[in-house]
Formats: C-alpha cells, structure tokens, sequence
C-alpha cells in the first residue's frame, strides 16, 4: 500500500533498472499485506502502530546512508504533514481492517480503484482538467469495482441488509482508496517545496503516534508469531517505500506504473498459497477491467506529455 510516489527527479534513466525496483517493491508490499492478514482479528491501530513504528527503521538507514539524517525532519509546512499524516492513516487503518475481513487477492483488486479516484477528484478538487478520455475510464474502471463487489451486494441477491463481515470489508477497502486518493492529492502540494525523505519520515512518525494513541479503544494481546509478523509488516512497509522510490528515480512515471498491477497475480498467488483463497470469475473479469482502465489513463497521460513536449520544442522562446 504505497503511500508516496514522489521520487524526485529522473536524470539518466536507466528504465531496466527501474522497472525492476518497482517490481521488487509491489513484491515487498504484498509481502506485507500477507504477513499483516496472518494475525487475524488484529485491531487496526494496533496494525499501524507496527507498521509504522517499524517502517521507520530502513527509512532512517536510507537518509543516514545519504547523509540526510539531520535535516530530515526540518520542514515549514508541520501542519500539513500532520493533516496529510492523519488522512494517510485513516486510509491504512481502513485498509489493514479490510484485509482482515477479506481474500488478500480482493482486497489488492479493490484498491486500484485508487488511481480511477484520483483522477475524479484531481478535477472536482484540484481544478485539473480531465478530459472525456479519463472520464470515460473512470467510469470503466468503477464498473469493474462493482463487477467485484456484486456477489458481497447481499442486499441485491438475498434480500438481507448489507450488514455481513463481507460487505463491511469491501465498505473498508473502498473508504480506503477514497481516503488514500485525498492523501496522495496532498501529497502532490507537499513535494513542491518538500523533499521526498522529508514527506515519508514525517507521515511514519505521525501514523505511529496517531497509532499509538488508540491503545485505550482495545489493543489485543499478541502472540510471539504476531509481533513478529506485524514488525516484519513494518519493515516491508519502509523498504517498499524505498524501492517504490527510487524506481521512479530511474525510469519515468509511465514506464513503470503499470508495473503496479503485477501485485494482482502476486496477490492471488499469496492468497492461495497462504490462506487457500480462490480468485472468483466476478474478481478476474472485474479486476481485468479496473486494470485495464488504468492502463488506459497511464497510456493516455504519456501520450499527453509527449505532445506537450513536441509543442515545447516548436513554439520559439517569448
């Protein structure tokens, strides 16, 4: 569950080399959601405490190898860090809910809806402009979510009130990827003045105490094996967000992004493997079309920026 794409600048890409950071960090990140489904009914709290706690690690090794340590947290915006750090947990705490109440493999397809989202409220919030191309893949997209989540609709195919563990897990993932759609938003107003070390260390520090400050509302204790996954979940977090990173240091945003959706097959093998969960035909064909929506939009803003770069080339300078 990557929480920052901002990865600097790409001075001499070396796509190879970036294509397989991205892949290695989808590959950390699933590891992740898969050792954090494997301690159960652990409230979510308690989750992003761990997760974030112990995210800090590798992140402090990062900026101590770069000589960034000391300045890593000096920032003029702390206000904006703490709301983008609280909306940030929000949507883990959501997301770490839902994997408890449902497949890994689901919970991975429900959240691309993620980038559909932010492409609406790019343009309800943002002022983008989003043309009928991105619309009408949104629209696509949310029709694929919705040919997942269709058989958890209890209240269209049984009669019963969309109260059962299922729907109120596909509930969480989708507030999820609303929430997480506000934070990367954030994050876009963030890295105009803000480094990228300084917007992580910052939101992994506010999620632990954000985190942290749930232990009253009922932190369950934990086994040996729990600890364990749950410190081994953080530390997949931080070294995720560290490949995630620098991937995008070494290739630009369009290469590797639709490399994202390599954590679907990972997902459902994890899934099957670990849990003996199936992919159901609804969760293939609904989750083949939120991708491929997806893809539409990456390929459509690469095509937009090369034509912006050709116009670039031949307007002459004012």
């Amino acid at each position: 569950m990557p929480e920052d794409n901002a990865g600097g600048g790409t001075m001499g890409l070396r796509p190879a080399l970036g294509i397989l950071l991205k892949v290695l960090s989808v590959s950390v990140f699933v590891g992740m959601s898969t050792l954090i489904k494997s301690t159960g009914a652990v409230p979510p709290g308690q989750i992003v405490f761990y997760r974030s706690a112990f995210a800090v690690i590798p992140i402090l090794i990062l900026l101590a190898f770069r000589r960034e340590l000391s300045t890593a947290l000096r920032t003029s915006r702390p206000v904006s860090h703490i709301v983008r750090g609280i909306v940030g947990v929000s949507a883990m705490g959501c997301g770490f809910y839902a994997l408890t109440l449902l497949p890994l493999p689901e919970v991975i397809t429900l959240g691309y809806a993620q980038p559909l989202i932010v492409v609406a409220l790019s343009a309800l919030i943002v002022g983008e402009t989003v043309r009928l191309y991105r619309w009408s893949a949104v629209v696509v997209g949310l029709a694929g979510v919705i040919v997942i989540i269709w058989p958890r609709l209890t209240l269209f195919t049984s009669g019963t009130p969309l109260g059962d563990t299922e729907a109120l897990g596909v509930a969480a993932v989708l507030a999820s990827a609303v929430i997480s759609a506000f934070a990367i938003i954030m994050v876009r107003r963030l890295v105009a003045t803000e480094r990228s070390g300084t917007i992580v260390i910052w939101f992994s520090l506010t999620a632990s105490v954000a985190g942290l400050l749930t232990l009253p509302f009922g932190w369950i204790s934990l086994s040996q094996t729990q600890i364990l996954a749950l410190i081994g979940a953080g530390i997949c977090g931080g070294v995720g967000q560290i490949l995630m990173t620098e991937s995008y240091r070494h290739a630009d945003m369009s290469t590797v992004a639709p490399f994202e959706y390599t954590s679907m097959v990972l997902g459902i093998a994890a899934g099957y493997v670990f849990f003996g969960d199936l992919p159901t035909l609804n969760m293939l064909v609904g989750g083949l079309i939120v991708v491929g929506a997806g893809m539409f939009i990456i390929w459509r803003e690469s095509r937009l920026g090369l034509e912006r770069g050709k116009a670039r080339r031949v307007t002459p300078p004012q």
